[in-house]
């Protein structure tokens, strides 16, 4: 073996085994002897009492499980460990992952400072996987582990020979393979190869994404991962109801008098599958109660400790600790599928009988909290200054107000006109900019809001808006953008090349030396 290899093989096993711990961007090292944290109770009754937004058509908050049923969930934080591109893993590693017993991925007895805290939240960020997705299926572990297949499919491995999103899991079974659940969406490679955790990824045109491994295998029940639809909701769809019903209960708004999304109770899997290549070019992702005809942007984690409202419609409050936790388990374990009346999914539909310890929850938001931008390569120079008095003098600070550049404030969707009753728990700015109203009021994550998002660090998100149809600054502030025969950058539906993006037109009437200025100005935030 060469002294190469044996160098790679000796990191790969100190990642397995813990003893390399890489810190992550801009983190202070914190010196306390001892730490004693004030974890939350993450389903709580009182918490949740008012923690929701009421969706906008109905004007009642979104029903939730109780907390005995919360609770009666089995804890499956397992760690995990990465899945090698073939031909990249190190000699010896398949064995070693085969005889590794399973291990809780956090040790909480063991936690004595801040620091040991967000190491392990780190790791729970890291490694937390879908519980549903996990498979023993012979046949996938085989092809997930056969160059000729996995090249076949499009798929490139990252710098280190790893591959996106999977994930290799022990578990007292047998080794399973799942796919990673908050790293999968919130790392960012930079160009340089430099990982960003806690920005969203980005389009990745060159490395196809592994949901598709998983498509078409046939496998039994709670195996199958053909019956969970992408965004890892926490359930288990019936193998006996049709594609179309399957999407209609993830993504149906039934109180919308001519919902927009009843069009696919007749889709098929191809036409989800053109959704699907449509998310990438924009950095989006279609989330239970979302659906794939007005997709989001893959929120930026860095900053959320200073955020009020958690999605883009603020469908959530951030009143602390305890509701980004409390929002962690949600989606991954506890989604909700009540909406007044409404019932959105069949009785044969299951939801995933497994959550994170509280622990962990509370050990990954207290890493969450923790990260910082990576540096800034961008001078305040004297165009920047000239940009700055600009952002000043047409009034971006009432909105975006520093030193945070946001108001954390809550904005109306187009058309939307808040009930008399609105909860005393929302900050509302009354006024629209006009953006596309469909993901605020024609689907389940409608609320009639949007939030005012922080500019901090736009000089490295990539796409903006709240569905990623614009693909840079420049695009932002390009007057072409508001004609139907512009072609967006960013996302755009299946079959639409060209098209409008209304909405937000401040700074679209200056002149081009002040939106250069603007955007320099922007690009140091």
């Amino acid at each position: 073996m060469s002294r190469r290899q044996v160098a790679v093989l000796t990191a790969a096993f100190s990642i397995v085994l813990g003893e390399l711990v890489p810190g992550h961007i801009g983190r202070n090292k914190r010196t306390a002897d001892s730490f004693r944290p004030d974890i939350p109770k993450v389903w709580d009754e009182a918490a949740l009492a008012d923690w929701v937004t009421p969706v906008a058509a109905l004007n009642v908050r979104p029903a939730h499980i109780s907390e005995r049923q919360y609770y009666s969930l089995p804890v499956m934080d397992l760690r995990t460990y990465p899945v090698y591109s073939p031909g990249r893993e190190p000699e010896g590693y398949w064995e070693m992952i085969q005889r590794l017993e399973p291990k809780p991925l956090i040790e909480p007895a063991k936690l004595k400072t801040e620091d040991d805290w967000i190491e392990a939240g780190r790791r729970v960020f890291e490694e937390a996987d879908a519980f549903q997705m996990r498979t023993f299926g012979p046949k996938l572990i085989a092809q997930t582990r056969n160059r000729q297949f996995v090249e076949g499919k499009g798929s490139s491995p990252f710098p280190d020979g790893t591959l996106p999103l999977l994930r290799w899991v022990p578990t007292r079974r047998g080794v399973a393979l799942t796919i990673a659940n908050c790293s999968g969406c919130h790392v960012m490679s930079l160009p340089d190869g430099t990982r960003v955790p806690g920005a969203s990824r980005l389009t990745e045109v060159t490395r196809a994404h592994p949901f598709q491994f998983f498509r078409g295998l046939q496998a039994d029940y709670l195996e199958s991962p053909n019956r969970v639809l992408r965004g890892a909701p926490p359930f288990v769809m019936n193998a006996d109801e049709t594609f179309g019903s399957w999407l209609y209960q993830a993504y149906g708004v039934p109180w919308l008098k001519d919902d927009p999304n009843a069009r696919l109770k007749n889709a098929t899997q191809a036409d989800y599958k053109a959704f699907v290549a449509a998310e990438r070019l924009g950095g989006i992702v279609v989330r239970w109660n979302g659906s794939p005809l007005y997709p989001t942007k893959i929120p930026d984690l860095i900053g959320i400790k200073d955020r009020r409202y958690i999605d883009h419609t603020g469908t959530h409050l951030h009143r602390g600790i305890g509701d980004l936790m409390r929002y962690a388990a949600q989606v991954s374990s506890a989604e909700m599928a009540d909406f007044g009346p409404y019932h959105t999914i069949s009785s044969n539909t299951l939801r995933v009988q497994g959550r994170l310890s509280d622990e962990a929850l509370y050990a990954m938001s207290l890493y969450l909290y923790s990260l910082k931008p990576p540096p800034n390569p961008n001078p305040f120079d004297e165009r920047a200054e000239a940009g700055e008095k600009i952002f000043e003098r047409e009034g971006c600070v009432m909105c975006h107000t520093p030193p945070l550049y946001t108001s954390n404030k809550l904005t109306l969707a187009l058309g939307f006109t808040p009930p008399e009753d609105v909860p005393a728990t929302l900050d509302i700015l009354p006024i629209s900019v006009g953006t596309d109203p469909g993901l605020a009021l024609a689907t389940r994550k409608g609320t009639g809001y949007y939030k005012v998002p922080s500019l901090k660090g736009v000089w490295y998100r990539g796409h903006y808006l709240h569905d990623g149809s614009v693909a840079s600054l420049e695009e932002m502030f390009d007057p072409d953008r508001l004609k139907d025969t512009h072609v967006p950058g960013g996302w755009s539906p299946p079959g639409s090349k060209a098209r409008a993006i209304k909405g937000h037109e401040f700074g679209l009437h200056l002149a081009p030396a002040e939106r250069e200025q603007l955007i320099a100005f922007l690009r140091t935030l």
